[in-house]
């Protein structure tokens, strides 16, 4: 930069401090120029944003929007001319749609439903895409043509107006200190740029018709895309309602339940794994004890009625000889009948005792944690009855 640059750049900033904050006063523009300056400010923040909403509506997602222009930079830098396009909601939609018609399976009326309006909607997404191209030519792209040049260029003039009309004013400020040349010099450069600025702006203003018929074609392109759109889903509900009424006329399959299978189960287990309790079937032998009636032994754990006499046995007797009773420790012995003088009868409310005449007399039983007495005898086993064999936990009855 040369000296006399220097200078001009010091002589307008020295006066713009003094405006600033000395609150010197500058040269004023007329009213005509500030209302069009306005005016031209206003238009240049509408077309700024109204492309900013418009591509927002062409391009809703923002995800897909910033990809889709790193990809368009990349074509560009690789010099690829053929660039991705948008995704289109509607295409998205009908691709779902007609994937899943497809596991349906055509003999299904929903599968087939979604057939249709799966390839309604991928009709959509090309309408959609041509609303794009056309939006984009006609509208767009004549904005931001508006915005890079004419309005740029408006805005340099302005600029270079205010920087002259500040290197004006300084050497006006101090005029007779600055040659009358220079300050004449400076006048002609700040009257050339304000008309150079107010041309620029008039030009922009009074051809603002070329913005109305942008936008025009705007809204041409938005009433093709829905005058197509209605025509494709007037189609889609028309195959929609003619699918209703063939799948209405036809029959109805009944429902015909297969027969069940049997399983057999076998015998139910208890909680606690063990057999199933069955009542053990009463042993009756008479008061000779025929040895030829021998007593049945179920399996069984339920305890001898409370209301008769019953001892337990404490030690195991194997019958050696016909007449015994043999049992096992642990037994449960109901009595039912009076064998001889030291047997009780039912229903006594003595200690029960099991022995045999022509043996020692055995200890009596003392009661157990069941509510029986215990059998109780000495080295000599009893001979009573018929021999009967026990195990442990049966329930055996004597009569």
């Amino acid at each position: 930069m040369s000296v006399a640059g220097l200078k001009k750049q010091f002589y307008k900033a020295s006066q713009l401090v003094s405006e600033k904050v000395g609150g010197a006063e500058g040269t004023k523009l007329d009213d005509d120029f500030k209302e069009m300056e306005k005016k031209v400010d206003v238009t240049s923040k509408a077309v700024v944003e109204v492309l900013a909403r418009t591509i927002e509506y062409l391009q809703p997602n923002p995800a897909s929007r910033a990809k889709l222009t790193m990809l368009n930079t990349v074509s560009k830098i690789r010099g690829q001319v053929k660039n991705p396009g948008y995704p289109q909601s509607e295409g998205l939609l009908g691709e779902c749609m007609i994937r899943h018609g497809k596991e349906l399976g055509g003999e299904s009326n929903f599968g087939d439903a979604l057939l249709d309006a799966g390839e309604s909607m991928k009709c959509l997404a090309e309408v959609k895409d041509a609303l794009d191209i056309e939006v984009k030519q006609n509208f767009i792209d004549p904005l931001q043509n508006l915005c890079d040049k004419d309005l740029k260029e408006i805005q340099h003039h302005l600029k270079k107006l205010e920087g002259r009309r500040l290197d004006f004013d300084y050497k006006k400020k101090r005029q007779g200190k600055i040659p009358d040349e220079e300050l004449r010099q400076a006048l002609e450069k700040f009257e050339e740029s304000k008309e150079v600025a107010e041309t620029s702006m008039h030009n922009l203003l009074e051809t603002d018709i070329e913005q109305v018929s942008q936008l025009s074609a705007l809204v041409d392109a938005q009433l093709e895309y829905h005058r197509q759109a209605v025509q494709i889903l007037d189609e889609l509900a028309s195959k929609l309602k003619r699918r209703m009424r063939e799948a209405s006329a036809r029959p109805k399959r009944e429902y015909k339940p297969k027969p069940r299978e049997t399983f057999d189960l076998g015998e139910p287990e208890q909680s606690n794994g063990g057999f199933p309790c069955a009542p053990a079937p009463k042993i009756t032998a008479s008061s000779s004890f025929r040895s030829s009636d021998k007593p049945t032994r179920t399996p069984s754990r339920s305890m001898p009625p409370l209301d008769q006499p019953s001892c337990k046995a404490l030690y195991d007797f194997e019958p050696e000889n016909d007449g015994e009773l043999g049992f096992h420790e642990g037994d449960i012995i109901t009595l039912t009948n009076q064998i001889d003088e030291n047997c009780l009868l039912p229903g006594c409310s003595a200690e029960q005792v099991f022995c045999s005449s022509g043996h020692p007399r055995p200890s009596r039983g003392d009661p157990g944690q069941d509510g029986t007495h215990a059998a109780t005898h000495p080295q000599s086993h009893p001979r009573v009855g018929t021999g009967l064999t026990m195990s442990p936990g049966r329930v055996t009855v004597i009569t």
